[in-house]
């Protein structure tokens, strides 16, 4: 891997490593401080099929560095697309004028041994293999009900390869493929519509269509989605109790738990967790992990974009708050590992990050959960939502939701929202399921402005008591 880089960038103009090494060391000129450069050449190609054509077939590379300047307690950056010595040179130069003028940041040394997805994917074949797979979604999609009025699938894949070196001397390589392939349907009966969206994918190859899921059953997801909304009614008001599925309603948890759980947040004293570790936050049966090194998940990463190995963080452990995830620079303030430095590309400097979070699985089987709900909500899945990250206050809609009625599964509804605190919910946990799911290469994570490929699981989980907000 490290040979086959290196020399892809050197074909592109990017000076021996030893002159790296040589210009991110001289804004420093030995105090001690820390610089790094992070490089970058990405391709993409996408597919998309709509109106019973394939409308569009885009191509897109693009290759840069950004080099980052530590000096005590500031941080300068900047980025070229220009990989020769004179640019990278001026970047290094101005990243080093932001940072003004510390102890150094602590790192490992990793050249990227994991292998934790497949790096022989590539972009470049099977065009007619691809086309042909989303001929086959909307095929099957148009096959399941009279009521399909509309079909678009899509299919994106990209390949990332990136080379990390810091004044250390540390280095870093990795080669990231990621593919995603979505399904949207339009249905339409007795002139009301529904929309159903489903997805899949992760750091693989065409093989995830024979190993994992076919494009007919993405098509069918999304297919039965548009259709049970179609049935439902408006979504009840008030609190109640609320079952969230597995697998999807891991966003909940991710947005509402997870971000306020990286170090920059709680660095600075802003998150609604803020100086609480070892307190006891969620409820006996509660365990949050964040893992990148879990294979072939879309938010996996053989290093991290900081160059260091990825790994397990166990965030909360039976209810008590045990860490936060870092970067270089909050892990170095806390004194912890940094696993979870990450950025959108070398246009951006890295800030602590989730890969794959997820809730630990738990005892009790599905059917025990439902049993258990005299009346309530059952939330399938969600579109998202909006967190306050000092509060822990969120807001999110439920894509396809259920009334629980004497145990079992009523009728679909649909506009239901939920409301309430991250904080609040973690105590409110009363059932965790033993059938923990983590998302199949949907979701993507913002954050400041960059967006980042993640992965979110959760159990089957009960709620004693939350706000629904609803239409009906």
């Amino acid at each position: 891997m490290k040979k086959e880089i290196l020399e892809m960038f050197y074909k592109q103009g990017l000076p021996a490593v030893e002159k790296l090494k040589k210009i991110i060391s001289g804004p420093l000129q030995g105090t001690g401080d820390f610089a790094d450069i992070y490089i970058e050449d990405t391709a993409a190609k996408g597919y998309r099929l709509s109106e019973r054509i394939i409308s569009d077939i885009s191509s897109s590379f693009v290759s840069g560095a950004g080099i980052r300047v530590v000096k005590g307690n500031n941080t300068g950056f900047s980025y070229t697309e220009n990989l020769e010595e004179k640019y990278i040179g001026q970047c290094a130069a101005d990243a080093s004028r932001i940072a003004g003028s510390g102890k150094p940041l602590q790192t490992g040394d990793s050249e990227g041994k994991h292998n934790f997805y497949d790096c022989a994917a590539s972009i470049d074949e099977a065009a007619a293999q691809k086309i042909d797979l989303l001929k086959r979604a909307e095929a099957k999609a148009f096959s399941l009900s009279p009521y399909v009025e509309k079909v678009e699938v899509m299919l994106v894949e990209n390949i990332k390869k990136i080379f990390i070196l810091n004044s250390t001397g540390a280095e870093a390589f990795d080669i990231r493929p990621l593919l995603r392939f979505s399904v949207s349907v339009v249905l339409n009966k007795n002139n009301r519509r529904e929309r159903g969206s489903q997805g899949g994918g992760g750091r693989v190859g065409l093989s995830y269509f024979d190993d994992q899921k076919s494009p007919e059953q993405v098509a069918e997801e999304a297919v039965n989605q548009a259709l049970v909304l179609l049935e439902a009614k408006p979504a009840p008001a008030g609190e109640m109790e609320v079952v969230l599925g597995a697998g999807e309603s891991g966003i909940l948890l991710h947005e509402s738990i997870g971000h306020p759980l990286e170090a920059d947040f709680n660095y600075r004293g802003s998150s609604a967790f803020s100086g609480m570790i070892g307190q006891k936050v969620a409820a006996d049966q509660c365990t949050i992990i964040d893992q990148g090194d879990l294979p072939a998940y879309r938010g996996s990463l053989n290093v991290d974009d900081e160059g260091s190995d990825t790994g397990k963080t166990v965030l909360i452990e039976d209810g008590i708050l045990r860490t936060y995830m870092f970067d270089l620079i909050t892990g170095n303030f806390f004194k912890s590992p940094s696993l979870n430095g990450r950025r959108q590309s070398f246009r951006h400097a890295p800030m602590p990050r989730m890969t794959n979070t997820y809730m630990k699985a738990g005892k009790y089987s599905p059917e025990e959960i439902f049993k258990s709900v005299k009346k309530g909500v059952y939330a399938k899945s969600f579109s998202g939502g909006q967190v306050d990250i000092s509060s822990g206050d969120f807001v999110f809609s439920v894509t396809e939701g259920y009334m629980i009625e004497a145990g079992k599964i009523a009728y679909p509804i649909k506009g239901a929202t939920l409301i309430g605190s991250g904080p609040e919910i973690l105590k409110r946990i009363t059932m965790v399921g033993s059938d923990l799911v983590i998302s199949d290469g949907k979701w993507t994570c913002g954050k400041e402005g960059q967006s980042v490929p993640v992965g979110v699981g959760i159990p089957t989980v009960k709620l004693s008591h939350i706000t629904v907000g609803g239409t009906g």
